[in-house]
């Protein structure tokens, strides 16, 4: 079945690449006008230039560490779109290591754009979902539910994430819904970079990383985060909120 998302418009942060790139290229398929953010002007405009989608692709760049970012980022999405029916808060980033050598520099990095930008990235945009009875859809990950060694500070703040989500959802009530999906592991650069930490390549390093997976022994294509997204922005998922909405082929129950 083939969601219709003709006449809405809709903001991913993190949208130049990895699970954002293919949460954009879904929701332009599926007809939305699309907001695309990268953290810089470059990345962003690369992005634009690649879809080749014309006026149904805005740029609106800017880091969501920086709560005067978030302000821009909305604007220039509402100024680009005519207005906003749904907010995808996947922009993140990995970062960590041995608690006692970590620095505070890389614990505020990713506190700061993991939680501070989904958290300022909502404040800025509320006003304009709750015109159009939108929704937001935020970008968590299993680590936030099972923890990993050396990785406390990112899985600390995808929990954070779903914490918020529960509370936006019951804070917000009818008037913007707010849902979570939970990747395991996806095929990113992100996650391409961690195989090579724990293995000779890439393909050794999934299969590590798949054993854990227990319905399919594999890593995710991004397309299929994408897939819920979807289904949690559109009106099937009218009665839907608050919720935490796992795809980790297994991983989690395993």
């Amino acid at each position: 079945m083939q969601l219709d998302f003709t006449g809405k418009r809709v903001l991913v942060t993190g949208g130049t690449r990895g699970i954002g790139r293919a949460i954009v290229d879904a929701f332009l398929q599926a007809g939305a006008r699309v907001a695309v953010n990268g953290s810089t002007k470059e990345t962003t405009d690369e992005a634009v230039a690649q879809l080749n989608a014309g006026d149904l692709v805005v740029g609106t760049p800017g880091s969501v560490g920086s709560v005067s970012s978030c302000e821009s980022i909305v604007d220039a999405a509402v100024d680009g779109l005519g207005g906003l029916d749904v907010l995808v808060n996947n922009a993140g980033i990995g970062g960590g290591g041995p608690v006692e050598e970590t620095k505070e520099e890389v614990f505020d990095e990713v506190m700061n754009i993991n939680l501070k930008g989904v958290y300022f990235m909502t404040k800025h945009a509320a006003p304009h979902l709750r015109l159009s009875s939108g929704n937001i859809i935020n970008v968590a990950s299993v680590m936030g539910i099972v923890g990993s060694p050396y990785g406390s500070i990112y899985g600390a703040s995808k929990a954070a994430v779903m914490s918020l989500t529960r509370s936006h959802a019951l804070e917000f009530g009818s008037a913007i819904r707010v849902n979570s999906v939970v990747p395991g592991g996806v095929d990113t650069d992100m996650l391409q970079g961690l195989a090579k930490k724990i293995a000779k390549d890439v393909e050794s390093g999934y299969e590590i990383l798949a054993k854990d997976t227990a319905a399919q022994h594999r890593i995710a294509d991004a397309s299929e985060i994408a897939g819920p997204v979807l289904y949690l922005a559109s009106d099937l998922a009218s009665f839907v909120t608050g919720s935490t909405h796992v795809v980790d082929g297994g991983e989690v129950i395993d």
